[in-house]
C-alpha cells in the first residue's frame, strides 16, 4: 500500500521493524513474543521492548496504564460507531442486519444479541459521549462519531426503539 497508494497508507509504526527483521511470530519463533522451538508460549522478548520504546521515545508517546473499562470501550464502542455509519450509509437497512453479521460472521456472542443490542445495553449517550471525547483527543477520523448515533444518543434513543 506505501508503493501503490502512499497517501492512503498507514505511517510506519514499530510493527514494521518487526516484519522488517523477520519476526513473523510463531513460524519464526519470534513476533510480538518470543517462541521455543516446538513450544506455542509466548515469552515477553527484550528486543520488541526495546523496539517499542524507541518508538515511543521518537514519536513522544508517554507510556502509561490502561483499564480493562477503556479496553472495552476503545474495542466495543469503535464497532458500535462502524455499525451507525453503517446503518447511515444503507448498507445494512436495520440493526438486526448488523447485529446478525456480527453474531453469524464474526462470532459475537449470542447471548449479548450482537454489537448494536448490546450497545442499547450500555446507553447511546454513554458511548456517543466516549467517542466524541477519544475523537477530541486523538482527532482521528476514525474515532468522529457517527451522525445516527449523535442523533439517538441525544434523542435518548436506542437503536432498537
Amino acid at each position: 500500500l506505501r508503493k501503490e497508494d502512499p497517501d492512503n497508507a498507514p505511517p510506519r509504526n514499530w510493527t514494521d521493524d518487526l516484519v522488517e527483521q523477520g519476526r513473523l511470530g510463531q513460524k519464526t519463533q519470534a513476533g510480538v513474543f518470543d517462541y521455543k522451538e516446538g513450544d506455542r508460549t509466548p515469552v515477553p522478548s527484550s528486543e520488541v521492548d526495546a523496539l517499542i520504546a524507541k518508538f515511543r521515545k521518537e514519536n513522544g508517546i508517554q507510556s502509561r496504564d490502561i483499564s480493562d473499562q477503556e479496553i472495552l470501550e476503545r474495542c466495543m464502542y469503535i464497532m458500535v460507531n462502524e455499525g451507525a455509519k453503517i446503518l447511515e450509509e444503507g448498507i445494512a437497512a436495520r440493526p438486526l442486519d448488523v447485529d446478525v453479521i456480527w453474531i453469524y460472521g464474526y462470532g459475537f456472542p449470542v447471548y449479548r444479541g450482537g454489537v448494536l443490542f448490546w450497545a442499547d445495553s450500555v446507553g447511546l449517550k454513554t458511548i456517543y459521549d466516549k467517542v466524541s471525547q477519544i475523537h477530541q483527543e486523538t482527532g482521528s477520523d476514525t474515532w468522529k462519531p457517527a451522525a445516527l448515533l449523535e442523533k439517538l444518543a441525544k434523542e435518548g434513543k436506542g437503536f432498537y426503539s
